[in-house]
């Protein structure tokens, strides 16, 4: 995983610089989720593996398969990780990419697991608390953890936040055994 993203970071790099020079960071946000999807079925993948066929060809059937849905600087962005036969690494640019975008949008989306399920009213509540707290724009997505006894677990990108009674009763037993 992390030679896969060390290997999509430069292709995520310039497709964001160039989405963003054009204004066009939705529209290549669409492409790239398009393209990734592509990538992940598995006659592609068959494709995309095969010795015995060139990278212009893998370009190739890998853009018929998009039709027209990618323009003409994504479609050289596909024949460009052809050529280097890194079609595979689609999916970590596309992801590289969302992160470079809400970056410069200023927004994070937070993953919230909570033994219960959560109200709207209470959802609301705490995106304006980590909006407040991240300095961003908060996009909440909740799920239900049965195990976590009670609390929550938040998750911001690499920032985790881990309220929950199982969290804590983990940490009193490592306290108590160290």
């Amino acid at each position: 995983m992390a030679e896969l993203t060390t290997i999509a970071r430069p292709y995520a790099k310039a497709a964001f610089e160039f989405a963003d020079s054009a204004n066009e960071l939705s529209k290549w946000s669409e492409m790239l989720a398009l393209a990734s999807a592509v990538a992940q079925q598995d006659n592609m993948k068959l494709v995309l593996a095969s010795p015995a066929i060139t990278a212009e060809q893998k370009a190739k059937s890998f853009l018929d398969v998009c039709g027209e849905e990618l323009n003409e600087s994504a479609a050289n962005l596909i024949s460009n990780l052809a050529g280097n036969q890194r079609l595979q690494v689609l999916p970590e640019v596309q992801e590289l990419f969302e992160l470079h975008k809400a970056q410069r949008e200023k927004s994070v989306e937070v993953e919230v697991t909570t033994a219960f399920e959560l109200s709207g009213e209470i959802q609301d509540k705490l995106a304006k608390a980590l909006s407040a707290k991240l300095d961003r724009e908060v996009s909440v997505s909740t799920s239900v953890d049965k195990s976590l006894l009670g609390g929550a677990l938040v998750r911001a990108g690499d920032t985790v936040i881990d309220g929950s009674v199982r969290g804590r009763l983990t940490k009193l037993a490592e306290a108590m055994n160290s």
